[in-house]
């Protein structure tokens, strides 16, 4: 594992979950990108608002062989600190939390969150990984759970003012801490642009991953990116509505090919109550491990698969902890 600078000058690398701090060598297998508890005026009628259907879905996708998750649900979409801590205490997966701000369409014109400052922003995020999180409607230090990754987001081929504050704000937020930031593409847009804006504000670049970016299934792009140390989120698997997972299959091992096998990860982002098995759905937060995985395996073989589910996110989630 390549450590980073800050590793290099024997400062303690770690990994902050809801349980506490863990060494990056046990955060085992990982699926990146999953929600348990969610609501948006953009998801209405598939909230994930039941905590025991939540963990019973959570204990599915540990069945399937997935030992941690990143939940990566932000700021005013239904986020609850103490519940997934509660959900990673009932099943034993390991749990990274998010704090951060979604792209602007999940959030109502009068929205608290599209009132604060953006220097506010920034302290509340830093608050979040430092102190505790703050609740769903914005009270600082309501939970003595920690966040451990930053979460932002970007319209289609847009960045709007709102977006751009947030994506500075955790800019800001991840120079004060160290912990990285996710960033939601919408179908897979404006990556190097989100790329550029965050690099430009003082990110490293291997300190991103994009959500989605599988949503644009072009190796060339990808392997561009991963070049520049940018991670990659692959979370589109099940959704034939796009294509077919063999499309996503082929476009990962390109990448991998050209060099970009230690900027993939892999998650579900499963996040409607009409995806989730315990909820009556499909087809579950399984799918990923228990599916596509195993496909992924047969293609590339078990050491890329070990690559992109075990070192990178123990790679890329892990900070320099205070």
């Amino acid at each position: 594992m390549t450590l980073s600078p800050d590793a290099r000058r024997g400062q303690r690398m770690g990994i902050r979950t809801v349980r506490g701090d863990i060494r990056p060598d046990q955060l085992g297998r990982t699926d990146y990108h999953e929600h348990l508890l969610m609501r948006s005026p953009v998801l209405v009628g598939d909230e994930l608002d039941d905590l025991e259907c939540s963990a019973e879905e959570t204990e599915q996708l540990r069945d399937a062989g997935i030992d941690a998750l990143v939940e990566l649900t932000p700021w005013g979409c239904g986020r609850d600190p103490d519940g997934v801590a509660m959900i990673a205490q009932r099943t034993g997966v390991t749990i990274v939390l998010a704090t951060g701000v979604h792209r602007e369409a999940h959030y109502d014109r009068d929205h608290w969150i599209r009132k604060i400052a953006p220097e506010d922003l920034t302290e509340r995020f830093v608050a979040d990984i430092t102190t505790g999180c703050a609740s769903n409607g914005g009270s600082p230090d309501d939970s003595d759970v920690l966040a451990g990754v930053i979460k932002v987001g970007a319209g289609y081929w847009s960045i709007s003012d709102f977006e751009r504050r947030a994506l500075r704000a955790a800019a800001a937020a991840h120079q004060r801490t160290g912990a990285p930031i996710v960033c939601h593409l919408e179908l897979g847009t404006a990556a190097w642009e989100v790329v550029e804006l965050l690099t430009g504000a003082g990110v490293a670049a291997e300190r991103i991953a994009l959500a989605h970016a599988d949503r644009n299934p072009d190796p060339l792009l990808h392997a561009d990116l991963a070049g520049e140390g940018v991670y990659l989120g692959y979370d589109g698997a099940g959704r034939t509505k796009y294509w077919p997972d063999s499309v996503l299959v082929d476009c990962l091992l390109d990448v991998a090919e050209r060099g970009g096998s230690e900027r993939i990860l892999l998650g579900g982002d499963v996040a409607r109550r009409s995806s989730f098995r315990a909820y009556g759905g499909l087809p579950g937060m399984r799918y990923l491990p228990g599916t596509f995985v195993p496909r992924v395996a047969r293609a590339g073989g078990d050491e890329l698969v070990e690559t992109i589910l075990v070192a990178n996110p123990a790679r890329f989630l892990a900070f320099a902890l205070g």
